[in-house]
């Protein structure tokens, strides 16, 4: 089982950026697709965005609109997500995801996730 800690959330004012880390505990990271979700109150988590474990493929929720780039760095065993242009829409609690397969990275039932860390995009 992978363990995966989040990081870099935070308050933001509309327009601002954030950049999430993930951290994942296993030496087979290369052979993970990696994702991020986010759930806002009230409503169900979502999908924002996934990047395939060799990092050439990468996929994304139409709401990020070129915002939101996701990246990998494998020496490192992390995963990020820049996100640019906030707006209060995008508050919520953002999780990574870790499996060998792609689609259940992206349609978020992968095994394996994250605690979350809260993203507030507020003036």
């Amino acid at each position: 089982q992978v363990q995966l800690v989040e990081s870099g959330g935070g308050l933001v004012q509309p327009g601002g950026s954030l950049r999430l880390s993930c951290l994942a505990s296993t030496s087979a990271f290369k052979s993970y697709n990696l994702g991020w979700h986010r759930q806002a109150p009230g409503k169900e988590r979502e999908f924002v965005a996934a990047i395939s474990f060799d990092g050439v493929n990468t996929y994304y929720a139409d709401f990020v609109k070129g915002r939101f780039t996701i990246s990998r760095d494998n020496a490192r065993s992390t995963v990020y997500i820049q996100m640019n242009e906030l707006e209060p829409e995008d508050t919520g609690v953002y999780y990574c995801s870790a499996d060998s397969n792609s689609a259940y990275v992206i349609g978020g039932t992968s095994d394996c996730w994250g605690q979350g860390t809260q993203v507030t995009v507020s003036s």
